[in-house]
Parts: structure tokens; sequence; C-alpha cells
């Protein structure tokens, strides 16, 4: 190395909740090791903070605290920002302004990348200022680089990933233990894995934020959020559960990012779906994330972890501080490997997959072929029927697994049928995923 290689990597630390602590803290346990490896010595010069008097379980020198981003970014002798304060508003101002300034910057903020990353990565190039976010996708899994850089010789002809450990917790639970959702819920907030406000995980934006990532690493093409199909995992009941048991299935939360190679067009979903009893990923429990990505060349590829937590996010987050200091030059501009752009996002109506269906309606003669009728209509096969016989006397669930349709037609057809007039509840429809 150069001697100007070896000269230390001064780094402004924006926000100090859970990852932050865990970063600096990590930091500095590991600091000779790292000089090691990088060859440099990585020093936290300044940390912002929100308030000043907050009482840390890691001890701060009072010296190196501050409220103020800008004492970051205008500090000449700072030489990478690490935004972890959150949210899209602040920490877009703060990453716009790193890069304007010549710094680079590590994020593991996925709801800005998915937003403005786009921008951003414009930015960063013009500014030959990378921009690395290992932790903003599954946090302690190296998915990014591995996507970057191991899997550089492939086409991705798709990823697959249950990407949110909360609501794979919560499926789980429900699963294993026969809980309500709520009651789930409920567990998975006192044992920290969900938030108390825990709405941008089950509802599935925490995932589809990560899905957008993954898929500008894969097709070099940035989704719009609006165009983005996110269902979150709110309405899934105990008897969806079991009845995806006895077809032979789980439940999860899968994000689907898949190439369609005739038209180049990127289908890019989330949503609860159900899946072979026997794929590998249902056998991912608690809080764990695993992605399969299948490339041209490679095959298919799994990637399992942990998913959250102040270490696993952690080390994700120095892997990329490491990277940042062994560069010199700030070359290969925004970190970004890129693509040949494909096609626009997949109209989600036009997606096909497989359904399951559950409908509650009046237990008399001529309701199911009611229901047969209006889906044949829409050209709809039905693969198999379960009508259990120990039901309300008035009413009885009826799960139909349904055949490739497009999503498009399915719901059209779901929609005639929850106007039914011996139809009780709103149909309850997932998708039915090989995941291949």
């Amino acid at each position: 190395m150069s001697d100007s290689s070896k000269s230390p990597l001064r780094i402004g630390l924006a926000g100090f909740g859970n990852v932050g602590a865990g970063v600096y803290k990590n930091l500095e346990k590991n600091r000779a090791l790292l000089r090691e490896r990088t060859g440099r010595d990585l020093i936290v010069k300044r940390i912002a903070v929100r308030d000043l008097l907050k009482v840390r379980e890691v001890a701060l020198p009072s010296e190196i605290v501050t409220i103020d981003l800008s004492e970051l970014v205008n500090d000449p002798d700072i030489d990478l920002i690490v935004e972890l304060i959150g949210g899209t508003d602040r920490a877009f101002d703060l990453v716009r302004s790193a890069l304007q300034n010549g710094k680079s910057v590590v994020t593991g903020n996925k709801a800005l990348l998915a937003q403005h990353g786009k921008d951003l990565f414009a930015l960063a190039e013009a500014n030959r200022c990378p921009i690395f976010y290992e932790a903003a996708v599954a946090g302690g899994i190296p998915i990014i680089k591995t996507v970057q850089e191991s899997l550089i010789g492939n086409h991705i002809q798709s990823v697959a990933g249950i990407i949110n450990g909360t609501c794979n917790y919560i499926l789980t639970r429900m699963e294993e233990a026969g809980l309500a959702y709520g009651e789930a819920l409920e567990e998975a907030q006192k044992l920290g894995y969900a938030e108390a406000d825990p709405t941008l995980d089950v509802n599935g934006w925490d995932a589809a934020h990560k899905a957008v990532i993954l898929a500008s690493l894969s097709y070099g093409c940035w989704v719009p959020c609006d165009d983005l199909f996110v269902e979150g995992i709110e309405k899934i009941q105990d008897r969806d559960i079991d009845f995806a048991a006895k077809l032979g299935y789980t439940i999860k939360l899968l994000a689907i990012i898949r190439l369609h190679e005739e038209s180049g067009a990127i289908e890019v979903r989330v949503q609860p779906s159900l899946i072979p009893c026997g794929h590998i990923l249902a056998s991912v429990k608690g809080a764990f994330n695993a992605i399969l990505v299948k490339g041209d060349v490679v095959g298919e590829t799994l990637f399992y972890g942990s998913g959250a937590g102040q270490d696993p996010t952690s080390s994700s987050v120095i892997g990329d501080i490491a990277d940042a200091a062994t560069r010199s030059g700030n070359e290969n501009g925004s970190g970004l490997v890129t693509h040949g752009l494909y096609g626009k996002p997949l109209p989600v109506q036009e997606s096909i997959s497989k359904y399951y269906l559950r409908v509650v309606a009046e237990d008399r003669p001529g309701v199911l072929a009611r229901i047969a009728t209006l889906l044949g209509e829409h050209q709809i096969g039905i693969l198999s029927v379960i009508q259990p016989e120990d039901h309300d006397e008035e009413f009885a669930p009826i799960v139909l697994m349904l055949h490739f349709a497009p999503f498009g037609v399915v719901r059209q057809a779901i929609e005639k049928i929850a106007r039914l007039d011996c139809i009780r509840e709103s149909p309850v429809l997932m998708r039915v995923e090989d995941v291949a």
C-alpha cells in the first residue's frame, strides 16, 4: 500500500440508535483487527445525535458529539459519512450534502434508497464518491456484495426472499404455536423482534423497499415505489395457516423479483404466499431471513442469516466502512455495478401464478357451483377444493386452489364473487409460489 492508503479513515457517524451504537462499539472493539486487515486506522471523529442528554448504554467522549448534522458534512477532516438516522427527508439532505462535499457514504437506509436511490447514485457517480449500502438489505447477510461482485458474471433470472424477520417470526409462531395474528405480534414486540409501531414491517413496505434495491442491483432499473404491488400479513388468520398445512404448504411473506426475458419487463412484488413445505425457504423459521438468487451460470444460490439486530446489522455497516477504507481515489464512482437497463416494471395485473382462495359462504346447495361458474367465466381453473365438515351450521369456509392465471383477471373474478349474496366475509386471496 502507498503511504496515503495507510492514513486514518476519519468517519462522521450520523445517528446513535441501536445500530449506530453497535457500529461504534464494534469499531472500537475490533480496531486492531480492522487496522490489520485494511491497512488503515478507522477513527470515528464526530457523532451526530438527536439528544445530547440521553443516557446511552455505550459511553461516548463528549468532545466528539454534536446535534448538528452539518458539522459532519462540512468538516474537511472527515472522509466518510455513515448515515444511520433513518427516515427519508433528513437522511436525503445529509447524503446529498455529503456527496456534494466529496465525501463517500455508508447507509443502511432502505427507504431512502428505494425512494431516492436513482438520484443519489447519479450524484455519487458525478462526484466520484461511492455509496455503500450492504446493511440496507437483510441485515448481516452479505447479499449486496454477493450480487455486485460474486455473481457479476451472471444474468440474474430471479430473486425470491424472506427479507423481513418480524413477519417471518409472526408467521412461524402462528404455524408452530397456533397463535392468532394479534397474539404472535404481541409476543414479537415483547421479544424485541417488532417495533412498538410495527406498521412498516407487517404491511410489507419494509420488505418492498429492500426488493426495490435488489431489483436495481439485478437489473439496473430503479422501480418506482408507486409501481410496486405490496401486501402485508395483517389479514392472515390462523385458519389460513391450518388450511395451507393441510394442502402441503406454509405461508411466508415473500419478495419476488423476476425478469421476463421475452418482454424485458421486471416483476417486483411483495405479498404473503403459500410455498411447498418441502421447499428450502419453508424451513426458514423465526426472525431469520433467506434470499434465493438464481443466475444463468451459477444456478440457484441461497443466502441465510440474521436479517436485523444490532450486531448483525453493524457487521454489515463495518464491512462497508472497511470497503471504503481499502479503496483509493474513490474509484468505481457510486459503488453500484452498472447493468444494461431492461424495460419497464411488469404491471402486477399481468403477473401469473397459482392462487389460494378462501371464502366464507352460506352452507346450502348451489353455492360452490355459483363460485365455480364465475371463475370459469374468467378462464380460471380450479385445482382442488376443501370444505371442512366441522363448521358453523349456517356458514362454511371454502378453500379453492386455483390454476395459473393473470393476477388482474383473478382479482376481477374475486370482486364478483365477493358481491354474491351467499358470501359472508371478504374473500382471502394469496399467491401460491413454486419459487423456482
